[in-house]
């Protein structure tokens, strides 16, 4: 076929449970509802570099080059979702049903065909209102990757595809390591030590931000028991700790990413601007700029918000 090429990608899809029902009782509404909403699932697709594909009526589908980020963008839409609608009476609340699978699809210009699309959306269709289904491909990449818990649906039928897609449901909300170790425990049993892996994923990751912590006061100790009249340890242990809380930005759905990646930044320039002190406080020039940036992002992230 002329103009087309095969690819592997990561396929999002996603629509609006109880459409129908919500057009039905206020059309207009429900339109202005669903373009804030889908404003904002464009923003968070493009934050974890993701491109969206295509819209239709209710639909979304989008791609990504990364399976992880895929999945990340996915439960920070349904989080800020859940935000927007707590405010909303039950009956008018818009929830979305996810689905994501990783399988070679045929591109075509902007779009995207094949079994692998077909997939994504079949899988979308068999997740409840408000949550996310994804494909043993996309469950392979990231169980030991995203801290989320996974209870197993089995083989999900899709057409032209015998036997189906083994599928596996993610767990969303604070105890979802619990719940998925505990409601899918017989399919734990017989899928054995993968499961194990995946409840350890919801594991909050404070032992690494101890090993770190254990670290730094280690070489605060070497500098003072080596004393020869120059405090270096600050160096080292700064470096640790903006590393430790850039890793824990990327890892947590509960602040802006970008804005507190500006703010990590910001605290690290003046630290060095301040540790290397020779009368001049030139820390201020970068910070006006990620200052700057900053605005623009709030701005830009609130207008988007319905």
């Amino acid at each position: 076929m002329t103009g087309t090429r095969r690819k592997l990608t990561t396929i999002f899809s996603a629509d609006v449970q109880d459409y129908t029902r919500l057009m039905r009782a206020d059309e207009e509404g429900t339109l202005d509802t669903l373009k804030k909403y889908r404003g904002a699932m464009s923003r968070l697709i493009e934050t974890h570099g993701g491109r969206v594909v295509n819209t239709w009526g209710d639909g979304l589908i989008a791609e990504f080059a990364s399976v992880v980020e895929a999945v990340r963008a996915a439960l920070d839409i349904q989080n800020e979702v859940a935000g927007y609608n707590a405010d909303r009476p039950d009956d008018t609340r818009m929830l979305f049903r996810i689905g994501i699978n990783l399988g070679d699809v045929i591109a075509e210009g902007d779009d995207i065909y094949g079994d692998g699309v077909n997939v994504a959306a079949r899988l979308q269709a068999s997740a409840s209102a408000g949550g996310i289904v994804i494909s043993s491909t996309v469950y392979d990449q990231v169980r030991n990757k995203v801290a989320v818990g996974f209870e197993s649906l089995g083989q999900v039928p899709v057409k032209n595809i015998e036997g189906g897609v083994l599928s596996y449901a993610i767990r969303i909300g604070e105890d979802s390591s619990r719940s998925a170790q505990q409601e899918a425990a017989p399919a734990d049993t017989r899928i054995g030590p993968i499961a194990a892996r995946d409840t350890a994923t919801a594991i909050p990751k404070w032992r690494s931000y101890g090993v770190l912590g254990a670290v730094s006061a280690g070489i605060l100790a070497i500098n003072l028991l080596s004393w020869d009249g120059e405090f270096w340890a600050p160096w080292p242990i700064l470096g640790i700790a903006t590393l430790a809380a850039l890793s824990w930005i990327r890892n947590t759905r509960q602040v802006d990413q970008v804005l507190a990646m500006l703010t990590i930044l910001g605290v690290a320039l003046t630290c060095i601007n301040l540790l290397a002190w020779h009368g001049t406080f030139w820390a201020a020039w970068p910070l006006l700029a990620m200052a700057v940036l900053g605005s623009i992002r709030w701005f830009t992230r609130r207008s988007a918000e319905p």
